[in-house]
């Protein structure tokens, strides 16, 4: 399989839809157009987690793709709506560590949450480097919760577009919560220069919709999303952290940038 079916699939999907005058598409027909060029995997197609894997004549068109529910798809205009540019790092820190055993014995999204975990990176960035824990009371430290997948609907706006997505399963590949105050996180590897808004924003509306209608109703301050990339150095691995929350909880489109900072792995051992 060519590097650019996938690109070639939705090529032929946006001339489909101009040709119909209707930019609305539905899970059937990626499932034929993949089946034509021999994509193997047609659920993969809509799912462009940084505006650089979008092809030629989107990028050309300041067009996008959007999950509209039900099995359906969209193509609108405007890139920026859909997908973020990372702002530049504020802050530079010399974090200073021990590596353990399975630190870098793979390098998969959920083990750099992990190790960012673990060295309490994560607590540092979030709550701040003046916070102090207490190791024995489980009630006055940051609680870590692992990866997990739910099925959930969500009703929500893209600007002027109304969302309505029943019974999708969503991926929360890390929370931490101290104190009512929420963060949910998501992990890449490289150097990315955006990222898709929905990969933050379905994990926070989640906890947004919880603090609405269920017994944790009341009891969540702030939510926020945070976007960790690491990027592989000669001698020593960066962190970089972005946190963002949304103006409006119901509008994807209201993304907000709360800080950023990147954590230099310096090896003391």
């Amino acid at each position: 399989m060519r590097a650019n079916t996938k690109h070639q699939v939705i090529e032929k999907l946006f001339e489909i839809c101009k040709q119909r005058n209707n930019f609305e598409f539905h899970n059937d027909l990626v499932k034929d157009v993949s089946k034509k060029f021999g994509f193997g995997n047609p659920f993969d197609v809509t799912k462009l987690d940084n505006k650089d894997k979008l092809p030629k004549i989107l990028l050309e068109n300041d067009i996008a793709i959007i999950h509209i529910g039900s099995g359906k798809h969209k193509f609108i205009k405007g890139i920026d709506k859909v997908f973020h540019n990372f702002e530049p790092i504020q802050e530079k820190i010399d974090w200073k560590y021990k590596k353990s055993l399975l630190n870098q014995y793979n390098t998969s999204e959920s083990n750099i949450l992990s190790v960012a975990n673990n060295q309490r990176i994560l607590h540092h960035f979030l709550f701040g480097q003046d916070t102090e824990f207490d190791d024995v009371d489980i009630l006055k430290r940051p609680k870590t919760y692992f990866p997990h997948r739910t099925k959930t609907s969500f009703e929500y706006s893209f600007g002027d577009t109304k969302m309505e997505l029943k019974n999708i399963q969503i991926e929360v590949d890390l929370t931490i919560e101290f104190q009512g105050n929420i963060g949910v996180f998501e992990g890449k590897n490289g150097k990315p220069d955006s990222f898709s808004v929905y990969q933050i924003y379905h994990p926070f509306l989640y906890y947004f919709n919880a603090s609405k209608n269920t017994e944790l109703k009341g009891k969540i301050k702030n939510i926020f999303g945070i976007y960790v990339v690491r990027e592989k150095g000669k001698e020593n691995d960066t962190l970089k952290l972005w946190a963002y929350t949304f103006e409006n909880p119901l509008d994807i489109t209201t993304i907000k940038f709360i800080k950023s900072a990147a954590y230099k792995l310096v090896n003391i051992n």
